[in-house]
């Protein structure tokens, strides 16, 4: 049975699949040739990342096709109601890839309160000839011990986040609409861990407390943080979104760092991709990756092998 990886996958991946007799192949086919390919050339399960789409027409003009697999968590890619009530299964890997997003999320934590987003921009351009004026125009960091992170959505990604906050020696606090409480499990060093209980209160507690906001919440029909919530925030607080973009008010949010309501912000979604907006992207006060929250080896290998493992449970 042919299995189109049409955004890729790992080799641990592939691996797993061709050990169970599927074959895989990992062409990327454009997407509007690909109801054509699927058709001539047999596939059975469609995997898919960010970039590929799944919409009706192709739910509907591809018939044997079995499975849409999404390799990572968001599937807002993908027709999914109409694809499951159309009887194919729809798949995705909500587990492997919440490591490195909570990562990446402290990645944009460091680099804001130590100013590394806009002192990568201007060493080049200005570190030989006003390297003391630089030197004067990042002194004023801070340190991320002690202080408090508020996460706004719970789940496996935020539960990390949390995690390594913890970690770090930061307060965390949490607001979530599904969830009362989470135990973190909290890994050390020699096999040894704690427990750690988190009860989670309203999403404007936690704006009003928080030195940092970290987003992980399902795409939207509304913006989740628009100008009111801007402003229920501390003062001189920043906000990270590596979960989806449109979730947060672009305008709102460039209004509220030129204003100095926040210090900085941490994007690795945007509301337009992947054409962002060019006033975001030259922001001096936005640290910006381009969607790359799953995007480390072991994430993706851990994406591969989930993947496989679900579609020979399906179709072995």
């Amino acid at each position: 049975m042919n299995i189109l990886a049409n955004d890729g996958i790992s080799q641990s991946g592939i691996d797993a699949l061709e050990a169970n007799g599927f074959n895989v192949i990992t062409t990327n086919v454009a997407q509007e040739q690909l109801i054509d390919y699927i058709n001539d050339n047999d596939i059975v399960a469609l995997l898919v990342r960010s970039a590929t789409t799944a919409r009706k027409d192709l739910i509907d003009a591809c018939p044997n096709l079995k499975i849409i697999g999404r390799g990572g968590v968001g599937m807002d890619n993908i027709d999914v109601d109409y694809a499951r009530e159309k009887g194919l299964h729809v798949i995705n890997t909500p587990a492997a890839s919440s490591a490195s997003v909570a990562e990446l999320v402290f990645a944009h934590l460091y680099g804001g309160v130590r100013f590394l987003h806009d002192s990568n921009r201007n060493m080049p351009l200005e570190g030989e000839t006003n390297f003391k004026g630089l030197k004067k125009a990042y002194a004023k960091g801070v340190e991320l011990r002690g202080k408090t992170l508020g996460v706004i959505g719970f789940g496996r990604i935020g539960q990390e986040a949390a995690k390594i906050d913890l970690g770090v020696g930061m307060n965390v606090i949490a607001a979530d609409k599904f969830m009362d409480a989470a135990t973190l499990n909290v890994a050390l060093f020699n096999r040894q861990s704690i427990d750690v209980e988190i009860k989670t209160q309203s999403m404007e507690n936690v704006l009003a407390e928080a030195d940092f906001i970290t987003l992980h919440v399902p795409a939207q029909k509304e913006y989740v943080i628009g100008e009111a919530e801007f402003n229920q925030m501390k003062d001189g607080a920043a906000i990270i979104n590596a979960a989806r973009g449109g979730v947060i008010d672009e305008v709102a949010l460039l209004k509220a760092l030129d204003s100095g309501k926040l210090a900085f912000a941490g994007l690795d979604t945007f509301e337009s991709e992947p054409k962002p907006a060019i006033q975001v992207l030259m922001h001096p006060k936005v640290s910006l990756t381009p969607h790359i929250g799953a995007a480390t080896g072991e994430a993706q290998d851990r994406i591969g092998v989930e993947l496989a493992d679900q579609i020979q449970s399906i179709l072995g």
